[in-house]
């Protein structure tokens, strides 16, 4: 079985997608999805379908959905082209005390393929193979075809997933920049981040990353004019004051001159250091 979920749900047995149309048994597949070959506790994807009030035949209709998932299973499965050994939709969409599980047998999961590639690129960061780490991320991010699960209606357990999936995406794509910056990158990646800081108007590493990069291409007033765009949003929306690095960094642009733009590394919580 193979699933996709970085993005529109995409999950498919020998090929053939076995995502139904239906809003609720889609949101089961998509649970048993992301957490495929492991169990999903019943309660989980109750409170899923319903919230804090599930109606008292709640168990019945899930079985029902679990029932209607097994019917697209059991057509694929059927359809095997490699004559393996026959696999029942039982096997596929199995239950077990307590709950379900969706048996991949190995198959692809493009959440597992972006965590593996995530995981060497951040080791290459470490040991400071800035190039590895940015074509390790680079592959990663590619991945994602848009927000997780994007068709799929969330409930409490799929929202609380899919923003841990996005805070995952955005860990990638800040320490991509981060190595492209270090290999001098940096008006390749001035278009980039100028979207990016549009849409996380709060996210104050991509605001750093965006001033250093305006700032080394000798737009020192741009990079200035962002910091200030951040500090009004912070001020605005949650009521907090840029941090000491980036205070830091608005302060070394200001007395620093155009051809002063050295780079700006990351260290521990300190993300931000002097640029000149």
């Amino acid at each position: 079985m193979d699933i996709a979920v970085l993005g529109a749900l995409d999950v498919r047995e020998n090929g053939i997608s076995v995502t139904p149309t239906a809003p609720k048994p889609r949101q089961v597949l998509a649970l048993l999805a992301l957490h495929a070959d492991q169990v999903v506790p019943v309660a989980a994807l109750i409170e899923e379908l319903w919230g804090e009030r599930p109606p008292r035949s709640a168990r019945t209709t899930l079985q029902t959905y679990v029932l209607q998932l097994r019917e697209l299973i059991s057509a694929a499965v059927g359809r095997d082209p490699q004559a393996a050994p026959a696999r029942t939709a039982k096997d596929v969409l199995v239950t077990l005390p307590g709950g379900y599980l969706l048996n991949t047998s190995g198959g692809a999961s493009d959440v597992r393929e972006f965590e593996r590639l995530a995981g060497t690129g951040y080791r290459a960061v470490d040991a400071g193979d800035f190039a590895g780490a940015a074509r390790q991320l680079r592959d990663a991010l590619a991945l994602w075809t848009g927000s997780a699960l994007a068709d799929v209606q969330s409930g409490v357990q799929l929202e609380m997933e899919t923003r841990r999936l996005e805070e995952t995406r955005l860990c990638a794509l800040d320490q991509r920049i981060e190595a492209d910056l270090r290999l001098g990158r940096h008006r390749e990646l001035l278009g980039e981040l100028t979207v990016l800081v549009s849409r996380y108007r709060t996210h104050e590493n991509l605001h750093g990353q965006f001033m250093l990069a305006l700032h080394r291409s000798g737009r020192r007033s741009e990079a200035l004019d962002v910091y200030q765009r951040l500090r009004n949003a912070l001020v605005r929306e949650l009521g907090l004051e840029p941090s000491a690095g980036l205070r830091r960094m608005q302060r070394s642009i200001l007395m620093a001159g155009p051809e002063q733009a050295s780079g700006a590394a990351a260290a521990g919580n300190e993300r931000f250091s002097p640029v000149g």
